[in-house]
Formats: C-alpha cells, sequence, structure tokens
C-alpha cells in the first residue's frame, strides 16, 4: 500500500524541548502543583514556589489514582500532516478538541509519488471536475464567477477520491486528552476486523500516529488506564434499532456521505455516529442527479473506486442532541455558502423535527416553526453579514 507517513509535530509552548518533543516531566510537575489548590490555603502561587519532590510526588498520586482532570489544564497544539481524512474523522468526533483543517474545497486533490491516492481516483477527479464545471456553468453562469464554478466543481469531485487522502490541519488538545485518545486507538488496534479493509488501513494509519506520539513524548501509562471501558465515540454498532426521538432533545438516523459526517461531527455540542452499510451506496451529487446518463457514469465511476472507500460513500448516520443545540446547528447550515449535502439534511432533519413536535403538541412546536421558512438569513434571530442575493440559495432548493 503506497502511502506518504503521517509527520506529527508540536507548536511552541511552554512545554517544547529544542529536539521537538514534549517536556512531558515539566508538564506533570505543573499539573502536580495544580493539583494542590482544592487545599492548599495559600492558592496557587504558594504552591508554585513548593518543592518539585513535593509536586512530583502529587502528581504521581493523581495520575496512579485516576483523577486526571487536572491534566486538561495542559493544552498541546498538534501540526498534523499528511493525516488520512479517516483519522482526522476520528479525532474530530471526540468533543474536546479545536482544528483548522485544510478544507478540500479549496485543494485540488493532486497525485504525487508515494501518494496513497490511486490514477483511477486522480484520472476521475479531473475527469469529474471538467463535467461539473460544465454542469454549474450552465445552471449557474449568470451567478457565480469562474473562481466559485472551479471550487464547487472540487467540492463535488472530491466525492470520487478515497476517505483515507492526506490531509493537514492544526490540532488542540489535552495532556489528558491526547493520552485518553491513544489509549482508545490501542484498543481499536487489537480488535480489528482483519477480513475488514476499511478497519485494517484505519487501524495501520493508528499505529503510525500513536508511535508519533510515543515519538513527541506525549504518552503517559498512567494517563491511558480506560477503567470505564470507554471507546471511540466515531462508530456505532446495529444503529438501526435505535429508535428515533423528537422533543427537549432528539435522536434521528439517516444515510450520509463520509464527505457529509465529516461535515456534520464538526458541530461539537451535538453527538455523532456512523456505521458502515453491508452493501455499498453512493451520494449522487444534485447538479447530475436529473441526467440518467451521467448518473449512471457517476455510479459506473464509483465502483472503479469502491475499494479506496470513496468520500461519496454512503454510511449510516446517527445524529442526537438538545433542540437549542440543533436550531445553532441549523444557523450554520441552513445557508447558500454551507455544503449541499448537508444542508439539505439538515433541512430535513428539521422537517422532521417540526412535523414531530406539532403531532406531539410539544410546547417548542412555535418557536420551530420560526426556521422553516428558508435559509437562515430568514431566521428572525440571525444577522446575515453579507446578502448572498441568490434566491434559490434563500430557498434551499439549489441543486450545488
Amino acid at each position: 500500500m503506497k502511502k506518504t507517513k503521517i509527520n506529527v509535530a508540536i507548536l511552541p509552548n511552554q512545554f517544547l524541548k529544542d529536539d521537538g518533543t514534549f517536556d512531558k516531566d515539566e508538564a506533570i510537575k505543573l499539573g502536580g502543583k495544580i493539583a494542590g489548590v482544592c487545599y492548599d490555603k495559600e492558592g496557587f502561587n504558594h504552591l508554585a514556589c513548593e518543592s518539585d519532590e513535593k509536586s512530583i510526588g502529587r502528581a504521581d498520586r493523581t495520575l496512579r489514582g485516576g483523577h486526571h482532570s487536572i491534566y486538561d489544564h495542559l493544552s498541546i497544539n498538534f501540526n498534523l500532516q499528511n493525516l488520512p481524512k479517516a483519522l482526522a474523522m476520528v479525532l474530530n468526533n471526540e468533543h474536546q478538541y479545536t482544528t483548522s483543517e485544510k478544507s478540500a474545497r479549496y485543494t485540488p486533490v493532486i497525485r504525487r509519488e508515494g501518494s496513497i491516492i490511486t490514477e483511477d481516483e486522480e484520472r476521475l477527479y479531473n475527469k469529474w471536475i471538467n463535467i461539473f464545471k460544465i454542469k454549474i456553468k450552465e445552471k449557474y453562469g449568470n451567478f457565480y464567477n469562474d473562481a466559485k464554478i472551479q471550487k464547487l466543481a472540487q467540492e463535488n469531485a472530491r466525492y470520487l477520491v478515497t476517505v483515507f487522502m492526506p490531509t493537514e490541519m492544526i490540532y488542540s488538545t489535552s495532556l489528558r486528552q491526547i493520552n485518553y485518545i491513544a489509549s482508545w486507538m490501542h484498543e481499536y488496534i487489537d480488535d480489528v476486523d482483519i477480513n475488514n479493509l476499511f478497519e485494517l488501513k484505519l487501524a495501520y494509519y493508528m499505529r503510525e500516529f500513536t508511535d508519533e506520539l510515543i515519538r513527541l513524548n506525549v504518552l503517559d501509562e498512567r494517563l491511558m488506564k480506560n477503567e470505564k471501558h470507554r471507546k471511540l465515540s466515531i462508530f456505532g454498532e446495529n444503529l438501526d434499532q435505535k429508535e428515533e426521538y423528537f422533543g427537549d432533545v432528539y435522536t434521528t438516523l439517516y444515510k450520509g456521505s463520509l464527505a457529509q459526517f465529516a461535515q456534520s461531527h464538526r458541530h461539537r455540542t451535538l453527538d455523532y455516529q456512523m456505521e458502515m452499510l453491508k452493501e455499498k451506496e453512493y451520494f449522487i451529487p444534485p447538479i447530475i442527479a436529473d441526467d440518467k446518463t451521467l448518473v449512471d457514469e457517476w455510479l459506473g465511476d464509483m465502483q472503479i473506486v469502491k475499494n479506496v472507500n470513496p468520500q461519496g460513500e454512503m454510511v449510516k448516520i446517527s445524529e442526537s442532541g438538545k433542540y437549542d443545540d440543533f436550531i445553532l446547528k441549523c444557523k450554520e447550515r441552513l445557508c447558500s455558502e454551507a455544503q449541499l449535502e448537508i444542508m439539505l439534511q439538515t433541512k430535513d432533519t428539521l422537517l422532521k423535527y417540526r412535523d414531530e413536535l406539532i403531532k406531539k403538541g410539544h410546547p417548542l412546536a412555535d418557536d420551530i416553526q420560526k426556521y422553516c421558512h428558508g435559509a437562515r438569513c430568514t431566521f428572525p434571530d440571525f444577522d446575515c453579514s453579507k446578502d448572498c442575493k441568490f434566491v434559490e440559495g434563500k430557498k434551499l432548493c439549489r441543486k450545488i
């Protein structure tokens, strides 16, 4: 399997050593001082001056006793390069993080030496960019300029490219959280289904990623215990057995592409899980959906790349959270600038939510009506910074 090795570096901070590794001893020593705040009469300024021996001893007791929350004070900012998109999705589904990730909208897919991207993916990606540019120009050429059309064509053509394509992102989290995640990855690796190519590839990259964390001196076995038997939150099981519910809280199930899922779980106030489908299905971009010849050609090309898990592969998605947080999602995704697939899915969920609340006579039924008249610029409690003047976008009926 051709690949470009994951590279992880730590951005400058108080615990970065000259060789680029993490000064774990100093970080844990500070954690030991912080641990004393809850009972020290003189406060942290007194603890800051105590002996290293006392701080280290207290830190060791908290680490071995499972009192790990103090190590959430110790943040690390990682520069992740050549990170497979699928592994970025695993990281981004854990809620305690901040991410700034390279966008596939703006970044063309170019196959380089040693790249995991195959010749077929590169060829089909470029083929469909040209097709999408023509289709978008035909329908929206009077509204979008060539640069915008190029961006939208790239966004749709990437559905044919593997979800393991390398990306880059700055990923910030705490010392405790990165150790927890590494421990869950180790368990995933140990339990991997050797007959499942997706799992095998993901486990391979998890091992590479955690090896980088070891190299950088970030992991500590005392923080990697998993007494509560937690697992990576992204993977669901038997999601079809879940029941949908809509009230003050909600749970809903739907199918969406891997690309859409990568967008969805960035809403950290909501919970998402995914499950691979037994029979493969693929997202069909609406801009070509009314052309049977192009649809057949699209699905035929998806068959060519099916073994690389293209980003257009559909998965079962479970989404749950509070009503207020779903409305916040609507204020983000019901917009002409949002990725089309997630905009359409958010709209569908909103209308289903409204209908269920009305059916129950729920007190929120009146409130949700305020958000069912179009894009977020029609909401009474949202201020749009720039009018797009795109009628189909405002009506949530655009095809690109």
